[in-house]
């Protein structure tokens, strides 16, 4: 029984650094960037890999070891973070500029996956019309 139950928690260990990986590797897009793709995405990924994680048995144990060891790897993560701020760069990125002196860094724009209109969307949030009127953007 607790062998099965740690094949589980393995499987759902590697089954969050796929995902985290995956995540890291489409762009620094934070929750309040999605957009509906990005959410469906997110929904079809997360019913995938719950039948990955928990072998399609609707069990409480299972549900539970699951569950656990994703709230562990997320505490051990922030204790490591706090411990280690540098590692902070790799797991949530750097900034990058979009907007410098006015100008848009197009190379950059499209190396971030972020469009022209998304660019324009957080101006307008912000109350400004024209990127010439920006001295820098992240």
């Amino acid at each position: 029984m607790w062998f099965d139950l740690s094949v589980y928690a393995g499987k759902t260990a590697v089954v969050l650094l796929y995902f985290f990986l995956g995540m890291r590797l489409l762009g620094k897009r934070q929750v309040a960037q999605f957009n509906i793709y990005d959410l469906a995405t997110l929904i079809a990924i997360a019913n995938a890999v719950q039948n990955a994680m928990s072998g399609g048995k609707g069990d409480l144990a299972i549900g539970l070891v699951c569950s656990s060891t994703l709230i562990g790897i997320g505490w051990f993560f922030t204790k490591l973070l706090v411990k280690a701020p540098a590692a902070q760069g790799l797991v949530f990125g750097t900034p990058t500029i979009l907007v410098s002196d006015g100008k848009v860094l197009e190379d950059r724009m499209h190396r971030e996956r972020v469009t022209q209109e998304e660019l324009e969307t957080a101006m307008r949030q912000h109350g400004i019309v024209d990127a010439g009127a920006i001295s820098l953007v992240f």
